[in-house]
């Protein structure tokens, strides 16, 4: 490109000053600095909207940092995130609210509905927002403004920002800004997240907008539609057009002006949809200029390799395998160094008070059960942080398109790929992230196996048992088994999961499958403040977890494992009568007063049910424990086999004492062959008691979350009995 248009670009990307003059020729009146100053301080309320894959929860996440706080709007699951901006030095901090990411405002799906509700002042103890902060990809500006069209009709101020405005001039796309500004009668800034750029005149924009007049959209209907239109009434514009086009059952008067625009137009619907692209297409085509860039070419070669039908699935493999490589790498030193705290702490404790119940409390249930799940927190915020940095760079899209083909093949909806997506993370986020899908049965059946997609509370399950038997193992010399296992568990779930899907599809939930319409967002460069800035999040929540959930369960089974206490008499005794052996070890006698106390009771209830497994009583109590929250069954373990009690350093972790724990006869109460059973059998058992209550919550009835706890459990315990049975008749017990 020529110097001179690389000036001429840098120009108008830049974030223009707007005149005097080119405000008088705005639809809105935009305050001057000094009636902003004469205006009363106050905490604005600023809501933020724009398209997914627009950079909206990146800006958001910058411009209110780590000032944050969720929550669900009154009476629905949809999540509310709000934070504090600061727009000034001598001003109060905005409230910024981040709507849902919209495509449109036609309250179609429970997202719109909630915008529309939160933008009009519906919302309880929540006016209306002061000002509207629309986000657009200005590098998909035509489709980004569709949705700014809408939010105009509903009569508050609003001000635009232009995000991947660096990304654009990249891809060979100039925008005149104040052309654009001018043209849509909204302040318009252009603004790069990643390095501020635009950041502090955008929030000098919303000071100037705020408590003045709306601003009007420019687009009109036919003439014979705008006079049907104006007979409807007087009221908002926003309204009357949903009266007129929305799928409502419409009134006399209505239903009458609908049959005379199909007299004059068979297609008469499909007006405002057109006319809002037609009025758009005429601004984008006076405001933008395009040229070809090596970067555009670049971009579609890309394309090309990473969407290809069989190297596109290839290439996401190698992706996960590297992905899951790298978590278990580079976790192991901070795994170790923080096993190695809990454990000297543990010591500390025992040392410091004196034998009786409460040191045992303290030890053996507080530090050894949230111990043994927060040495886990590395791995947990290395795979958020390999998600974030797919999700950044924009190759999450392509996966989708790539998975796409599996799951039309099966009847689920394409739409169903991101909340599947969001259940790796967890699946409460996933389930109720299905609410922009609009069949129910294509809802219910993305519900009913998004709890199949392996969970972040899997992963300290999987590490467990990987790191006691399979660890230093490799295939070919070079790649790790471990990294395969998971891999295997990652890609069992997805696989029971299609099945499950065409089974339900073709069923009781049997309907077509809509096509799926997706966005493929430009490569990017990961915004790493963002990333870090949510992968502390999610360690803040774990530890919250930790410190609450898995805290009381932990208290709460040392007690069970506990109660009722037996003499040392008894417990020798006991130890001797089951092993055989006239001096017991310290683990026997452990395992002789564990059996007596009402944890070993309920386990051994529960043991000729689980023996075809592989598994013993022991392993039960942890089964029934693990339904409160996956990751428990670690603390239960830590529990159950007393770590930290041995002398030797090796038995004292978690993956020692399971690898060295015992049957009462004195065969391995573990093997490779019984920690694969218990990885597959936790890849597909509904072992969340907090998914099952969302289900309940997202489909307002027990029967599917009752349903779903059958079916995922028999599931379970068949795949797992055919692993352990089958392994063992191939001679792998």
């Amino acid at each position: 490109m020529p110097a001179r248009e690389n000036v001429k670009t840098a120009k108008i990307l830049r974030v223009s000053r707007i005149t005097r003059a080119s405000l008088r020729s705005m639809n809105s009146v935009i305050a001057t600095p000094e009636k902003v100053a004469a205006a009363p301080h106050r905490a604005l309320l600023v809501a933020l909207a724009g398209n997914p894959n627009a950079g909206k929860t990146t800006l958001f996440n910058v411009l209110t940092g780590l000032r944050q706080k969720v929550a669900n709007y009154p009476g629905v699951t949809v999540e509310r995130k709000e934070g504090s901006w600061t727009l000034a030095p001598d001003a109060p901090p905005a409230q910024l609210i981040d709507l849902p990411g919209l495509y449109s405002l036609e309250a179609a799906s429970l997202d719109e509905q909630i915008a529309c509700d939160v933008i009009t002042g519906r919302v309880a103890n929540l006016p209306a927002p002061d000002v509207i902060l629309a986000v657009a990809d200005a590098t998909n500006l035509a489709r980004n403004l569709y949705l700014i069209t809408q939010l105009l009709e509903f009569g508050r101020p609003l001000v635009l920002a232009l995000t991947m405005c660096d990304l654009a001039e990249r891809r060979g796309l100039e925008i005149d800004v104040e052309e654009l500004s001018a043209a849509l009668g909204v302040a318009v800034v252009p603004v790069v997240v990643a390095n501020g750029r635009g950041l502090e005149d955008l929030a000098g924009k919303i000071r100037q907008a705020a408590g003045q007049t709306a601003p009007q959209t420019g687009w009109r209907l036919s003439e014979n539609a705008e006079n049907e239109l104006a007979q409807l009434g007087a009221g908002e514009r926003r309204e009357r057009l949903k009266e007129l086009y929305g799928d409502d059952l419409p009134s006399v008067a209505v239903a009458s002006a609908r049959a005379r625009l199909a007299e004059d137009n068979p297609q008469w619907w499909q007006e405002p949809l057109l006319a809002r692209y037609a009025w758009l297409e005429e601004i984008v085509a006076r405001s933008t200029r395009e040229y070809a860039t090596p970067e555009t070419n670049l971009s579609e070669r890309i394309d090309d390799v990473l969407t290809h039908k069989i190297a596109g699935p290839l290439i996401l493999l190698g992706v996960m395998f590297l992905v899951f490589q790298a978590i278990f790498t580079l976790a192991q030193v901070p795994m170790d160094l923080l096993e190695s705290v809990f454990g000297a702490l543990q010591s500390l404790a025992k040392g410091a008070l004196p034998p009786g119940l409460l040191a045992d409390l303290l030890t053996d249930g507080v530090l050894a059960g949230v111990g043994g799940v927060v040495v886990f927190l590395p791995q947990i915020l290395l795979l958020f942080f390999f998600i974030a940095i797919l999700e950044d760079t924009g190759y999450m899209a392509r996966a989708a398109f790539i998975m796409d083909r599996l799951m039309r093949g099966v009847g689920l909806h394409g739409k169903a790929f991101v909340p599947l997506l969001s259940s790796f993370a967890c699946a409460i986020p996933g389930i109720m992230a299905t609410r922009t899908i609009e069949n129910p049965k294509d809802r219910l059946a993305t519900i009913m196996i998004a709890p199949f997609m392996s969970c972040s509370a899997r992963l300290p399950v999987y590490t467990l048992m990987l790191g006691a038997f399979f660890a230093g193992r490799y295939v070919f010399g070079f790649l790790s088994v471990g990294v395969l296992l998971i891999m295997a568990m990652y890609l069992l779930g997805i696989a029971v999961a299609v099945i499950v899907a065409w089974l339900l599809k073709h069923t009781i939930l049997r309907s077509p499958t809509p096509p799926l319409v997706l966005e493929l967002p430009p490569y990017r460069t990961p915004n790493f403040r963002s990333i870090f800035q949510a992968m502390f999040g999610r360690a803040g929540l774990f530890l919250k977890r930790a410190g609450t959930v898995i805290l009381a369960i932990s208290i709460i089974l040392w007690a069970l494992a506990t109660f009722p206490r037996i003499s040392d008499e008894q417990a020798l005794a006991l130890a001797q009568q089951e092993t055989g052996r006239v001096e017991p070890t310290e683990t026997d006698i452990h395992g002789a007063r564990l059996r007596q106390s009402f944890a070993g009771r309920g386990g051994r209830i529960l043991e000729p049910v689980i023996a075809p497994l592989g598994f013993d009583w022991k392993m039960g109590v942890a089964l029934i424990s693990s339904f409160a929250a996956r990751e428990v069954l670690v603390s239960t373990l830590s529990i159950i086999y007393n770590v930290n009690e041995a002398n030797d350093a090796e038995s004292g972790t978690l993956m020692g004492a399971v690898r060295e724990a015992k049957r009462p006869d004195g065969r391995p109460a573990w093997t490779p062959l019984i920690a694969l059973t218990m990885m597959v059998f936790f890849v597909l058992a509904m072992q969340c008691m907090s998914t099952l209550a969302i289900v309940r919550r997202e489909t307002n009835s027990w029967r599917w979350p009752l349903f779903m706890l059958v079916y995922m459990t028999v599931v379970a315990y068949v795949t797992a009995f055919a692993t352990y049975q089958g392994g063992r008749l191939l001679g792998f017990s």
